[in-house]
């Protein structure tokens, strides 16, 4: 399992970078793994609103379809244009080529409130997954 330390974590199993001023958000390594081939991704348009916890697009793999979760505040301004033609790349590169949205965040300090890589790690290996 990999927990990079440039991406904040939520308890849903997505993540959330910080890049100049927006936050890229994608899924978890863990949660790629949980989902199994990811066959689908319905993400939201541009100039959607997201909200901290709430649903905002679903993963669907050869075992289930889960939905993805905001970990911050904000505005899509950007989808993976790649997912469309491969959405494998959630799998296969999930803290790359594997993101879902960017985000223009209502509070650019709130992905400091996430979790950093040490405690997603001890979330997951500690059975709270």
């Amino acid at each position: 399992m990999e927990y990079p330390d440039d991406v904040r974590y939520t308890k849903e199993h997505e993540w959330a970078r910080a890049e100049n001023g927006r936050v890229r958000v994608g899924i978890t390594d863990y949660a790629q793994d949980a989902l199994g081939d990811v066959v689908y991704v319905d993400l939201p348009e541009v100039g959607s609103a997201v909200a901290a916890t709430q649903a905002f697009g679903e993963v669907e793999s050869t075992k289930s379809v889960s939905d993805v979760f905001s970990p911050i505040d904000g505005t899509v301004v950007e989808r993976n244009p790649l997912l469309e033609d491969r959405p494998e790349l959630v799998n296969e590169h999930p803290y790359g080529d594997g993101w879902l949205v960017l985000v223009d965040p209502a509070d650019p300090a709130a992905v400091e409130s996430l979790w950093d890589a040490a405690a997603y790690r001890a979330f997951v290996e500690g059975d709270g997954a």
